[in-house]
């Protein structure tokens, strides 16, 4: 079975994908604390909306569409279910040494941690719906 098509895993993938993203760029701030003149950086949060109102958001919305098997049923709503590329952004930590340096060590910590937590709940969200899965899959009786 190819859970890749079902929009609940390409959204839990894709999120996975931004938080995988922003330890590496968490951990490249905190390995370049004593560079004298480096400036910290995170990823840029995603914004469904600005992503809908984007125009491959707009196409990625209007070709996914689904089928309407009876005319009693409301029309089915448009999902986007392509991954979408991070951008990171210039972040302004609460202090600069007189070298240069803005990257705050607790700051970045902070950072880590919820990021941590977001793909701790992320990893357990998707394996809640693989379980569901599963157990759907199974013939009545087991």
């Amino acid at each position: 079975m190819d859970i890749s098509g079902i929009p609940l895993f390409a959204m839990l993938r894709q999120r996975l994908g931004y938080l995988g993203e922003r330890q590496r760029v968490i951990a490249q701030n905190v390995a370049n604390a004593d560079t004298p003149g480096f400036v910290g950086r995170d990823l840029k949060p995603f914004n469904f909306a600005a992503e809908v109102q984007s125009p491959a958001g707009m196409a990625s919305l209007q070709s996914v569409r689904p089928a309407q098997t009876a005319s009693g049923h409301l029309p089915g709503f448009a999902r986007r279910t392509g991954g979408g590329t991070f951008r990171s952004v210039t972040t302004a930590d609460s202090e600069t040494t007189l070298d240069g340096n803005g990257v705050v060590l607790e700051d970045q910590m902070i950072r880590m941690g919820e990021a941590r937590m977001e793909y701790e709940a992320a990893i357990g969200f998707y394996q809640k719906s693989m379980a569901l899965l599963r157990m759907a899959a199974r013939p009545p009786g087991r």
